[in-house]
């Protein structure tokens, strides 16, 4: 990667950039299902639903100040039982695939996650055939967990998930001493 691109936490002057980012991949990539991209007030409420929560959301940005991509680490689901796994998400701007910012996102969503306490992340990927997603995840120690066939139906075809996951911390050799969410911890 580039040594002019920096990691910082996202905040709510990045929230154009970002939606303009995750647009272009709604309306031409199947990394997400979603077929009609949401404007800045959603994407500004689902930034603050997870920051407010103390989920890790970052930017990646060059030395003129673009935003290049962005990540950020979320609940997986709502059932308590959960709460100490994160579903991790990275969007990156066309001209920004390939540079090793995908990569550098994903560790340092990571590392926020584990120093938060959570224990295990899993990857959503849209597309069987989405080979750098999956690259980037199995390179920072993700592990296949599946493929689920035909899952959702977008540009007239049907796209596969794939589900990779990887342990965090002390993963599932411990059980942590609260019962508290992870994310309070740190």
């Amino acid at each position: 990667m580039s040594a002019d691109i920096t990691i910082r936490p996202a905040g709510p002057a990045d929230i154009p950039a970002i939606t303009a980012i995750y647009a272009e991949e709604v309306l031409t990539g199947t990394a997400t299902y979603e077929l009609v991209p949401p404007g800045e007030s959603e994407m500004r409420s689902r930034m603050t639903g997870l920051t407010d929560r103390h989920y890790p959301y970052i930017v990646a940005v060059d030395a003129a100040g673009t935003i290049l991509g962005y990540a950020y680490a979320g609940p997986y689901r709502p059932r308590p039982a959960y709460n100490w796994m994160v579903e991790d998400t990275i969007y990156l701007a066309p001209d920004a695939r390939g540079r090793g910012i995908g990569s550098q996102l994903l560790r340092n969503v990571i590392a926020d996650s584990e120093r938060l306490g959570f224990r295990q992340m899993v990857a959503v990927i849209g597309g069987s055939d989405n080979r750098g997603s999956i690259k980037v995840h199995a390179n920072q120690g993700f592990q296949m967990v599946g493929t689920m066939k035909a899952t959702g139906l977008k540009f007239g075809r049907w796209i596969d998930t794939v589900l990779m996951q990887r342990a965090m911390g002390e993963g599932a050799t411990s059980i942590p001493q609260s019962d508290a969410y992870p994310g309070t911890l740190g």
